[in-house]
């Protein structure tokens, strides 16, 4: 997360290797004459407009998750509303572009360069002379040293999230005029341009107050297009009007609103014309397509989609004669539910009449989905064992369960620190090496993880576990359907967040954190699914599901090679009945799926068991065949699919794999590892790809526990206080990655307290030449040289194995179809006086999206 319009990517394959013990980071290609760093991945769609063809006035009203907790950007609970709300009304001395790179801002900037490097780097800043604050005062040195002051961190009294920059300059003074700002720093910050953007004035920065409580809820001095107007609790809404003191070029709208509305909430409110554009997900951008599909059709036509989708003839008919027959109690059922769904059907087809005036605009957001690995103790300590589940990964599959059903470029992430398009981008994957299931499995064999070893402690968990899953019969519906019925090689069949198969193949679990069960099968679509779920609670399930000990067969195909299975070794005489089992497997017999088809079934089975029973007392032995395939029904579930070579199978049946091995185990352990995933509605697309992941390190013979829990303390509880072993997460990425990215990725470092100082490296893995590279690029005023620098910092993060990178999150945005200017934005910083509505008749240029 290649696609066209976009050109060939630089891909540095290098190759990461262990001798004697000792990783060999490739060099790096940083010399190369071609820019490694490529273009956008995807360009933005915001359908763009010259500001000609754009009508004066109007409001736009612009959908958030929630009003901000503070509007300085500086404060640990800003958040991306705070950076809106300071982009349209505070100055910026630089903005990105399309690509992601920072360009000077000629509205408040006419120069910006070091002028001097020794004894000590010196940038000169030349204002426009235009640029003033809505109170009159021009922009000056003034507010740079106020803010500089601020954010150095040398006042305690200040509440700052972060000062990074601000602390290595040693003073700020004005220039030859009061147009010029000298900034002297006390070491070399390659990262200059970063600083002052956004710039508060002087009356926000000049005293502690003022910074920790004066813009909390307002900014009564402002510079941008825009202006504060109020920021409402009880309607939730920040309001924005245009700047009378503006001296750019003037904003189309006469307003500008941020309005309040939750996720799941966005498709009524479109329809209900209360927002103009908001952030959507895949269901809501679904509708909103299908209403866009169905605009030619007119107001009358019955929709193919919807509440009344499911309602063919037949059980139309059905419905009428029930609602008209003589049971009365049945009638009055029947018909209170058909006034129901008339009024479900009826609000569905006017909210897609409403629809059809938006369009989904989508892009690649700045920022990427990773695996992260905890390595702060346990297996994954071990930088083999990191190495092995990397190397297990099939992240092209991965991207593309995502991105290809949006319609978006499915291309994996080779960088940490950068995203193609961006100045610092490399693909650096190739220093930890890709998908190799040999490798991996040889990595954790040298780790002294053996198949087969003996699993002291894991036995006795087991016999404890069992009591409780032993209170349902194997094969019954609760023992949940075969995880591997469709392989991964059909996985193009049905990508997407929240296709059955993928919710299918863990939808048994429970979710723990006080989660609900049925969280555990959303978007799963199959009433097997959710029986599993709700018989889980009742067996004793403890809300974790364990790939690879849940009875189910993988995604291995017959006959495929594949890693041990993680069952014990059976004798002889278990491997004929497991072949049996996979045989009727095979044939296609299938449990029963309700309780009358399962009494149905029972009356036969004893009718075929005595008829069964009376042939053989006439024929003799050898006959029981259906006696066998009734066995197989029972307990096809609980063996490894394609696990008993030599085994007969029907004619054109491939040959199943080798024999299931033992358990991983080292030292008396089993190697299982703590996959925690969120389990709320709006996750099902990272459980998903969490589900995926799992299969993959199954594959190589390493067990995981599925754990989902709670959203609101996913990251809180269980990321940032390193309980969990393997987790899915996003990181944004900056245009300034040395100063930025660090804090994520340098070695954590014991506290006074003898805790663990991690900043925001939440994997607790970290090398101290990653640390040098960062202080290295961070110093380095040659820009190709610096990002040299942070490329190479890259590989080595990626040969550390703490986190993989796996794709571009997607950005889906709903707008209406006049709206100009603004969408799916991509790298692009809005310019928010551009926005605005096509005047009658107008038409935007074509998009540069995907």
């Amino acid at each position: 997360m290649s696609h066209d319009g976009v050109g060939p990517r630089a891909v540095m394959r290098s190759v990461a290797f262990l001798t004697a013990g000792v990783l060999a980071v490739p060099a790096l290609a940083g010399c190369s004459e071609k820019d490694p760093a490529g273009k956008p991945t995807a360009g933005q769609e915001i359908a763009p407009a010259e500001r000609g063809q754009i009508a004066d006035g109007g409001t736009l009203r612009w959908a958030v998750d929630a009003l901000p907790e503070t509007l300085n950007a500086f404060q640990a609970d800003a958040d991306a509303v705070t950076s809106k709300v300071a982009g349209a009304v505070l100055p910026s001395m630089y903005r990105l572009d399309a690509n992601g790179r920072p360009q000077r801002n000629p509205d408040y900037l006419e120069s910006a360069k070091v002028v001097d490097r020794e004894p000590r780097q010196v940038v000169l800043y030349k204002l426009n002379q235009q640029a003033v604050w809505s109170d009159g005062r021009e922009i000056g040195a003034a507010d740079f040293a106020a803010q500089w002051r601020a954010l150095s961190g040398k006042d305690t009294a200040y509440w700052t999230a972060r000062n990074a920059g601000y602390d290595r300059i040693e003073k700020i003074e004005r220039g030859a005029d009061d147009l010029e700002v000298r900034v002297t720093f006390s070491k070399p910050y390659a990262d200059w341009q970063s600083l002052f953007s956004p710039l508060y004035p002087k009356e926000v920065m000049g005293t502690p107050d003022a910074f920790n409580d004066g813009a909390r809820r307002k900014l009564k001095v402002t510079a941008g297009p825009f202006a504060l107007d109020t920021v409402d609790k009880d309607t939730g809404e920040v309001r924005l009007k245009r700047n009378p003191r503006w001296w750019g070029r003037p904003a189309k709208l006469s307003e500008l609103v941020l309005r309040a509305v939750p996720r799941d909430k966005r498709t009524a409110a479109l329809a209900d014309g209360k927002v103009d554009l908001a952030e959507i997900d895949s269901t809501e951008a679904h509708r909103i397509t299908l209403a866009a599909r169905d605009k030619g059709k007119g107001n009358g036509a019955p929709l193919a989609h919807g509440p009344g989708a499911a309602l063919t003839p037949g059980k139309s008919l059905r419905s009428w004669a029930i609602a008209h027959g003589s049971d009365e109690e049945a009638a009055d059922e029947e018909i209170l539910a058909r006034r129901k769904r008339g009024k479900a059907v009826a609000k569905y087809a006017d909210e897609q009449s409403s629809l059809r005036g938006f369009e989904v605009r989508k892009s690649l957001e700045p920022a990427f989905t990773q695996l992260a690995l905890n390595g702060e103790e346990g297996p994954l300590a071990d930088e083999r064992v990191r190495r092995a589940v990397a190397r297990a990964l099939d992240r092209d599959e991965l991207a593309r369960v995502v991105l290809r059903p949006l319609g978006l470029p499915a291309e994996p992430v080779g960088s940490h620190l950068a995203l193609s398009g961006q100045q610092a981008y490399a693909d650096n994957s190739g220093a930890l090496g890709g998908q190799d299931t040999k490798e991996a499995q040889a990595l954790l064999a040298d780790a002294g993880w053996v198949s087969g070893g003996p699993v002291k402690e894991e036995q006795k968990e087991k016999k404890a576990a069992g009591a409780g899953a032993s209170k349902e019969p194997a094969g019954s519906e609760a023992s949940g359907t075969p995880a591997g019925s469709g392989s991964d090689s059909d996985s193009d069949a049905d990508e997407g967040s929240g296709s059955s198969e993928d919710s299918g193949s863990s939808g048994s679990s429970s979710t723990s954190d006080g989660s609900d069960s049925s969280d555990a099968s959303t978007g799963s679509g199959s009433s097997d699914s959710s029986s599993s779920s709700g018989n889980s609670d009742s067996s004793g399930d403890d809300g974790t599901y364990i790939v690879g000990e849940d009875g189910k067969p993988g995604d291995d195909k017959p006959g495929e090679n594949r890693a041990p299975a993680l069952l014990v070794p059976a004798p002889l005489a278990e491997l004929q009945r497991v072949a049996l089992l996979d045989q009727a497997y095979v044939l296609g017999v299938r449990g029963q799926a309700g309780k009358a088809k399962k009494d149905k079934k029972q009356r036969i089975g004893k009718k075929q068991r005595a008829e069964t029973e009376k042939k053989q007392k006439k024929d003799g032995p050898g006959t029981s065949g259906k006696v066998e395939k009734n066995l197989a029904h029972e307990g096809k579930s609980q063996f490894q699919h394609g696990g008993a070579p030599g085994a007969y199978a029907p004619k054109g049946t491939a040959a199943p794999g080798r024999a299931a091995a033992g358990p991983l185990a080292k030292n008396g352990k089993p190697l299982t590892l703590r996959f925690v995933l969120p389990s709320g509605p709006g996750s099902q697309s990272l459980r998903s790809v969490g589900e995926r992941i799992a299969r993959m390190l199954e594959r190589i013979g390493i067990r995981t526990e599925l754990s989902k829990v709670a959203d609101e303390s996913y990251f809180k509880d269980h990321i940032a206080s390193g309980q969990y072993d393997l987790a899915l997460y996003s990181w944004p990425t900056s245009a300034f990655p040395a100063t930025d990215a660090r804090p994520i990725y340098s070695k954590p470092v014991p506290a006074a307290d003898g805790s663990l100082n991690v900043e925001q490296n939440y994997t607790r893995v970290g090398t101290d030449q990653v640390d040098q590279l960062f202080d290295q690029a961070i110093a380095e005023l040659d820009p190709g040289e610096s990002r040299s620098l942070v490329r190479k910092a890259d590989a080595r993060i990626w040969a550390a194995a703490g986190s993989i990178p796996l794709y571009q999150r997607p950005q889906l945005t709903a707008a209406r179809t006049n709206l100009a200017n603004a969408g799916a934005f991509g790298f692009q910083t809005p310019v928010y006086e551009d926005m605005g509505f096509l005047k009658k008749g107008a038409k935007p240029q074509v998009s540069s999206a995907p």
